[in-house]
């Protein structure tokens, strides 16, 4: 593989280019099942999505395969192609579903939360209650320390932990429908 990701000189649409030795280099060769149904191999996904995270979302993507002149001339293009969209649409939805439960996990990392934040300040509220000293008041600031600790994992989850997946769902749908070509080397 080459590296070989460019942009159009019209800036519309980006080519991510993959140079093979032949293109049984692109499949995974344990992977069984129909040409069509098989997984890209781990070294050929890895150079596209990451080529593909460097371009802009909006930016149309293309992808362009090189073969050697005997290897180009019995390659089934659109069963490429079609490969291609099936393994970045699977891992798409696969991604969407990782992104659906991570909000599951947050909303019951919330739930747990906020309940144990409940009791500590109520527990706050009791220790309080004995009036001035050092063992109340460590336990009161100690107990409204942890509570919002507790809080820790739910806000991470809501605020930053789901971008990451969500751009990714987004790069693999594209990934999913761009055009793909073999040329010969």
């Amino acid at each position: 593989m080459r590296d070989a990701g460019r942009s159009d000189a019209l800036g519309a649409s980006a080519t991510i280019e993959i140079s093979l030795g032949k293109q049984q280099q692109l499949f995974n060769s344990l992977d069984p099942s129909p040409f069509h149904d098989r997984d890209l191999d781990h070294d050929a996904e890895e150079y596209i999505v990451g080529w593909a995270e460097e371009i802009a979302l909006p930016r149309p993507l293309r992808l362009i395969i090189h073969l050697p002149q005997n290897e180009a001339a019995k390659s089934d293009q659109p069963g490429i192609e079609r490969a291609i969209h099936n393994y970045f649409g699977y891992q798409q939805t696969q991604t969407q579903r990782r992104l659906r439960l991570l909000f599951r996990d947050g909303r019951i990392a919330l739930s747990i939360g906020v309940a144990f934040l409940l009791v500590c300040i109520l527990i706050r509220q009791v220790a309080n209650s004995f009036g001035p000293g050092a063992t109340p008041e460590i336990v009161a600031e100690g107990m409204l320390i942890v509570g919002w600790v507790a809080m820790w994992r739910p806000l991470e989850i809501f605020l930053y932990d789901w971008w990451p997946l969500r751009r990714r769902a987004r790069v693999l749908a594209k990934l999913s429908s761009m055009p793909v070509s073999v040329r010969t080397q």
